[in-house]
């Protein structure tokens, strides 16, 4: 599956909703990587994320309708 900067995804396994950042190879293997930014409440703020996945771990998802995914770390 193809991404483009702006789509929203969400790991296979479950987890936040992630919106692509950008797509390119990672320096150390050479491998396609996307790269991925959401935020996650911690305390009283929202703190942004980011992280990298292989394309193989990501599905495209829809953007959530009237409402929004909060993860909460105690």
């Amino acid at each position: 599956m193809s991404f483009e900067p702006g789509d929203v995804v969400q790991l296979k396994s479950g987890g936040p909703l992630m919106t692509v950042e950008q797509i390119g190879e990672a320096a150390m293997t050479g491998e396609t990587t996307v790269w991925c930014v959401w935020f996650e409440k911690v305390g009283n703020n929202q703190v942004r994320q980011e992280a990298t996945f292989r394309p193989t771990s990501l599905e495209k998802t829809s953007k959530p309708q009237g409402g929004f995914f909060t993860v909460t770390r105690g």
